[in-house]
């Protein structure tokens, strides 16, 4: 009776440490996403100011834009 509980527990271990595993994988994966969203929208809010200065003012982009859609 001893031997099998040995080999339950070996099982039980072996399961729980691949699981332990994959969690911390996807606990990276999720970290390497929310880093390259958080770039990414830095990158996106320094183009908005940049463009914003270029065109001369929130209002000249808002009309620059609206003259680029319609092609005047």
């Amino acid at each position: 009776m001893k031997t099998v509980n040995k080999i339950d527990q070996s099982k039980t271990r072996a399961i729980s440490s691949t699981t332990s595993s994959s969690a911390a994988i996807s606990k990276i994966g999720i970290t390497v996403v929310g880093f390259s969203a958080t770039i990414i929208g830095f990158w996106a809010v320094a183009n908005m100011i940049s463009g914003t200065i270029n065109s001369g003012g929130p209002l000249s982009l808002v009309s620059s834009l609206f003259k680029t859609i319609n092609g005047y």
